[in-house]
């Protein structure tokens, strides 16, 4: 059985099922009342896993979740055919097939063996968890000219090896490896 959550319990970074849906809690806020009788409001920011929408809704502080039905797998990204992505579980050793649906976006962060988490609820794949950061090459950019920092523009536009485009650093070169942040997808150093 699942257990129960109630609302002024749920912190940051926490699964839970609402109206059905699993849901990540991004940000809670609560606010307790300064008159009496007044009741203590909890202020969520959540996401739904199945969607992928981002709200805020409040609940009062005593209503109840049930814990989501919800799997977390380690696997390594292998390759990308026609229609699917595929991981091998890093457990099984199977290969465990993602359609675009479930990947979206997140498919330029993924470059061979990078190690994600499959989420699955109720034993199908919903999304997938990035490390804070992936190693990607670049393969594009222009080269730094002498002069360029005179006028303010510190940064230049990079194409990975994935296809996705970032800012970088002047001094960055195509070939190099750089570290990407997979939540903002913007620079964060060099590998």
């Amino acid at each position: 059985m699942a257990s129960v959550i109630e609302a002024i319990g749920i912190k940051r970074k926490m699964f839970f099922e609402y109206e059905g849906a699993p849901y990540h809690c991004l940000d809670v806020d609560i606010s307790k009342p300064t008159a009496r009788g007044g009741q203590t409001l909890v202020r969520i920011k959540m996401r739904n896993l199945l969607t992928r929408a981002v709200f805020d809704k409040t609940f009062k502080a005593g209503e109840k979740f049930t814990e989501p039905d919800l799997v977390v797998e380690t696997a390594s990204y292998l390759y990308a055919d026609s229609d699917s992505f595929n991981f091998m579980d890093q457990e099984t050793f199977e290969t465990l097939s993602l359609g675009l649906a479930v990947v979206g976006e997140d498919r330029q962060l993924l470059a061979d063996n990078v190690m994600v988490q499959i989420q699955k609820y109720n034993g199908r794949p919903i999304g997938l968890q990035f490390p804070p950061h992936v190693e990607l090459t670049v393969t594009s950019t222009e080269p730094a000219v002498r002069g360029d920092t005179a006028s303010g523009g510190v940064t230049k536009a990079a194409t990975l090896e994935t296809g996705l485009e970032i800012r970088v650093p002047l001094f960055v070169k195509e070939g190099e490896r750089v570290k990407v942040h997979t939540e903002t997808r913007e620079f964060a150093g060099r590998a």
